[in-house]
């Protein structure tokens, strides 16, 4: 019994050991490069989230092998603030 509990044990905290990744998004822009370099151009792929509109990063991506999402993690507003009526009297 003490055996199995120290085998949980063990392979609990070795799973809490395991490498965390930084987030992928920058939460700071709207727009994200999702940007390809396939086994020619050292390989992985990467996004950079530092566009502020989607033409601005449709620029930066041509001729290149990338395209361009909105930010799932931008906090895009619905509406816009209801302005405040005062009432006089």
């Amino acid at each position: 019994m003490i055996r199995s509990f120290g085998l949980i044990a063990f392979i609990g905290v070795s799973l809490m050991a395991a490498p965390s990744y930084a987030q992928t998004f920058d939460p700071r822009y709207p727009v994200c490069m999702h940007v390809y370099s396939g086994a020619n151009g050292g390989g992985g792929e990467w996004y950079d989230c530092s566009f502020t509109s989607l033409p601005q990063c449709r620029a930066t991506a041509s001729g290149r092998a990338a395209t361009c999402d909105l930010n799932p993690y931008y906090p895009f507003n619905a509406a816009p603030p209801r302005p405040r009526h005062w009432q006089s009297g």
